[in-house]
Order: structure tokens, then C-alpha cells, then sequence
């Protein structure tokens, strides 16, 4: 399929240290065949987000067959290599169960560029004891990813107890005027902890590379390349 519409990004590693990755949700299964095999021609790896089984299986074979793919996540990684000496870098906590498919994509996205996470559920402010059975370990990490809905008032309490970055992902769990994830957006926002960043509504991929932005990770951090000059 020669579409004119797909433009892959293929130099953006050297410019950002982040690779350009694919949002599948909103693209036809053509659509996605057509940028794998541009990546395929230019021998490139690539993160997909938002690839839903069903799209996943509406895939021509031959690039199903070269995709590691998660469920919960809802990313694949195309033509991807895992490294055997991966660092933990961040810890990634998220509220609830409902929150969990946020938080692993932005445990995949660590991965992906060769970064290990401290994968903690169900620590939400409802249950505080949770949280405050694991805190010594999230204390002793440089990041901490925080994924919650509702009224997010864990990243806010997160902020209070750990000296590292503090990222906020507000999620689109909850009932009524949790207004699909604006509510947790606007409190994360607001936070009385200071220093916290926000990221936007379900956005676990974004959360990710603002760990590895501000880590320095980001460069060179999956072995394809480092900035120019």
C-alpha cells in the first residue's frame, strides 16, 4: 500500500533520543501494514501504542509474526531486541485495577528503550496502608510514575513522601462527575505538592519519556543512535 499520508520519522532518535512511535488507534489494519513495511524496508524498530487485539489480529501475518505484543498494555514492540542488562530507572504505581492498562504502557515504553520499572498496583489513598508498605523502595528510585483516577489524590500524596520526580497520570476511571479523567486531570494540576508534572488523560506512553527526558535516558537510550551535534 504506497500511501502518501505515511512519512515515518526515521531521524527523530537522532534529533530527540526518543524514536517516533506509532498510535494505532484511529488507523485502519492497511494503514499499519503499510507503516511496518516502510520500517521494515528502512530496517527499523518501532513502539506501537493503542493496538488493540482485534486490530492486532486484522494484521498482515508476516508482521504479526515480528511483534511483541501485550494485552493490557495495548503496545507491541516491531522488530525489537530486548537488552539483558536492563536498569530500573522509575518506579510506576498505579491506583487500582482499573488503572493498570495506563500504567503498563508506561512500563512498556521503559522497556522498550532498554529501562526497567517497579511495577506497583492497587496503592490508592483509599487503602493508604498499601502504599505506605512499599514506600521505602519507591523512596530509593529517581522517578516515580503515578497513574490514578477518580479524584487522583495519589500523586499528591505521592509527592509528599518521595524526594525523586513525580509524574502524574490522571485516568479516565470513574463514575459521573470524574468526567472521564478531566476531574483527576484538574487535581493532578492543582496538586499542593510542589514540583509534580502532569501529563494528559491516559497518556502512559507520554509519562515514560518524561522519565527519560528528564533522566538524560533518552539518548542513545535503546542503542539506536544518539543526538547530532
Amino acid at each position: 500500500m504506497n500511501d502518501p499520508h505515511i512519512r515515518l520519522d526515521l531521524q527523530r532518535a537522532d534529533r530527540l533520543g526518543l524514536e517516533e512511535a506509532v498510535l494505532c488507534e484511529g488507523k485502519s489494519p492497511a494503514q499499519i501494514d503499510a507503516i511496518l513495511d516502510r520500517a521494515a524496508e528502512a530496517g527499523a524498530s518501532l513502539l506501537l501504542t493503542r493496538l488493540a487485539d482485534e486490530r492486532l489480529h486484522s494484521l498482515a501475518a508476516r508482521h504479526r509474526e515480528r511483534l511483541d505484543h501485550d494485552h493490557l498494555s495495548r503496545t507491541a514492540y516491531f522488530s525489537w531486541t530486548p537488552r539483558r542488562d536492563e536498569e530500573l530507572v522509575a518506579a510506576v504505581l498505579s491506583a487500582g485495577t482499573s488503572d493498570a492498562s495506563v500504567a503498563a504502557e508506561a512500563a512498556r515504553t521503559l522497556k522498550y528503550y532498554g529501562k526497567g520499572a517497579l511495577e506497583i498496583g492497587d496503592v490508592g489513598v483509599a487503602g493508604l496502608w498499601r502504599l505506605m508498605e512499599r514506600v521505602d523502595e519507591i523512596r530509593r528510585l529517581p522517578v516515580v510514575i503515578v497513574v490514578s483516577g477518580m479524584d487522583a489524590a495519589l500523586p499528591s500524596v505521592v509527592g509528599g513522601l518521595v524526594p525523586g520526580l513525580v509524574v502524574a497520570v490522571p485516568t479516565s476511571t470513574g463514575y459521573g462527575v470524574a468526567a472521564g479523567g478531566k476531574t483527576a486531570l484538574r487535581a493532578a494540576l492543582a496538586s499542593c505538592a510542589p514540583g509534580i508534572a502532569v501529563v494528559n488523560i491516559d497518556n502512559g506512553y507520554g509519562a515514560a519519556c518524561v522519565a527519560l527526558r528528564a533522566l538524560g535516558l533518552s539518548r542513545g537510550a535503546s542503542g539506536r543512535g544518539s543526538p547530532s551535534p
